[in-house]
C-alpha cells in the first residue's frame, strides 16, 4: 500500500497565486515498486505554508529615490504585494514610522542597501530584517570587501543578499565563489544599468548563478526591482517598480518566517510569470504555469554547468529525472519575454 504526505497550500493575499498548490513528497505505487540502488533522487524540500509576493530592493527619498517611504510602501501595497523591504543606501528606514500601512495582508521589513566599493568595483549588499543601520565596510581586496559587508549584516542577525554583480561589471563568479555565509544572489535586477544578460564575453547573472551552483555553492536566485523612479513616466530607461519580485512560501506573514524561507530556497523569482503548482516527486519535478491571456510558455530545465536538460512547451512542464545531474532548476519564459525561475533542487543518491 502506498503512503503519501500531501500538503495543500492556499494563497491568502491579493496579487498572489490564484490556484491551489501541492507539494508532493511521495510517489505512486508504481513509482515505489521501482527501486534501483543507484537511482538519483531529488532532495525534496521540507516546505509548508502560503505564498507571499514581495520585493526586497527599493529606494526612497531617504537616499536616491524620487518618492517618500510612505509613497513607495503604498505603491507596493496597492499593487498586491504582501511584503516589502525598503533598502536605501546606507540609511535605515524604520518601518515603525509607517505602521499605519501595515495590516494582516501587508508587511514592511526593515532593511538597507549596505553600499561600499573596492577600487572601481561597486559592492552593494542588501541587509534584510535589520535592527538598525549597518555601517558599510572596506577591506584590502574585492573579495574581502564583499565578505566584510556580508559579515556586518550577519553580525546583527540580518539576512544578506548580494546585489547586481554586473552593475559596472563589478565582480563575477570567481569572487562570489570565495564569499561565505551568503545564500541569496540577484539573478535579475530591474535597474536599466544592470547588465542582466551579460555581454562582450562577460556571463549573464543567470550564468554566474550556474557557475556557482556547479562549483558546489548552495545559493538561491532572486529577482528585484531596485526601484528608484515612482513618479513620471514608466519607461525602460527609468528604474520603475513592478519589474522583478519573489514569491515566498512561508508559514506566516512575518519577518522571521519569510527570512527562513528565503534562506532555505522556498521561493521562486519572477518578472511576470506565475506558477500555480510546484510538485517534487522522487524522480520528477513538475511545474504548472498560470495561464495569462493567450500567452504561450516555454520551460527550460537546467542542470550543472548550465546544461539544458529539457525544453518543453507543455503545461504542466515535467522533468523526468533519469541521470545524476547534480541539480535541476527551471526557467519559464512566456511569449512576452517575462520569466520565472525556480530554485535548484539538488540531487542525492539512494
Amino acid at each position: 500500500m502506498s503512503t503519501c504526505s500531501r500538503l495543500t497550500l492556499r494563497p491568502r493575499h491579493r496579487g498572489l497565486l490564484t490556484a491551489v498548490v501541492f507539494l508532493v513528497a511521495c510517489g505512486s505505487p508504481e513509482e515505489e515498486s521501482i527501486s534501483f540502488a543507484a537511482d538519483p533522487v531529488f532532495d525534496i524540500p521540507n516546505w509548508s505554508g502560503h505564498w507571499f509576493k514581495g520585493n526586497t530592493h527599493a529606494h526612497t527619498t531617504n537616499s536616491d529615490g524620487d518618492s517618500s517611504p510612505e509613497y513607495v510602501a503604498q505603491w507596493y501595497k496597492d499593487h498586491g504585494y504582501a511584503f516589502l523591504v525598503l533598502t536605501d543606501h546606507n540609511v535605515f528606514t524604520d518601518p515603525a514610522t509607517l505602521a499605519h500601512l501595515v495590516d494582516e495582508d501587508f508587511l514592511l521589513i526593515p532593511g538597507e542597501e549596505v553600499t561600499s566599493s573596492f577600487e572601481d568595483a561597486s559592492v552593494h549588499v542588501n541587509g534584510l530584517n535589520l535592527p538598525h543601520v549597518v555601517e558599510a565596510r572596506q577591506a584590502e581586496t574585492l573579495v574581502a570587501t564583499i565578505q566584510a559587508n556580508v559579515d556586518a549584516i550577519r553580525e546583527v542577525e540580518g539576512v544578506p543578499h548580494i546585489n547586481h554583480p554586473n552593475f559596472r561589471w563589478s565582480f563575477g563568479a570567481e569572487e562570489l565563489a570565495q564569499v561565505e555565509n551568503d545564500r541569496l544572489l540577484e539573478i535579475w535586477n530591474g535597474h536599466p544599468t544592470v547588465h542582466n544578460d551579460g555581454g562582450g564575453g562577460s556571463p549573464s547573472l543567470e550564468e554566474i548563478w550556474d557557475i556557482l551552483l556547479t562549483g558546489g555553492k548552495t545559493i538561491f536566485g532572486i529577482a528585484v526591482d531596485d526601484a528608484h523612479h515612482f513618479q513620471g513616466e514608466f519607461h525602460p530607461d527609468r528604474s520603475n517598480p513592478g519589474r522583478g519580485w519573489v514569491s515566498v512560501r512561508a508559514d506566516a506573514l512575518d519577518a522571521v518566517s519569510l527570512m527562513e524561507s528565503l534562506e532555505a530556497g522556498h521561493f521562486y523569482a519572477s518578472t511576470g510569470v506565475e506558477l500555480t503548482e510546484i510538485a517534487v516527486l522522487p524522480r520528477t519535478l513538475e511545474l504548472h504555469i498560470a495561464q495569462d491571456r493567450d500567452f504561450k510558455y516555454e520551460t527550460t530545465f537546467i542542470g550543472a554547468s548550465g546544461e539544458v536538460l529539457l525544453e518543453t512547451g507543455e503545461n504542466p512542464a515535467i522533468f523526468q529525472l533519469s541521470e545524476d545531474v547534480g541539480y535541476v532548476r527551471a526557467r519559464v519564459r512566456n511569449s512576452r519575454s517575462d520569466y520565472a525561475w525556480t530554485q535548484p533542487i539538488f540531487i542525492t543518491r539512494r
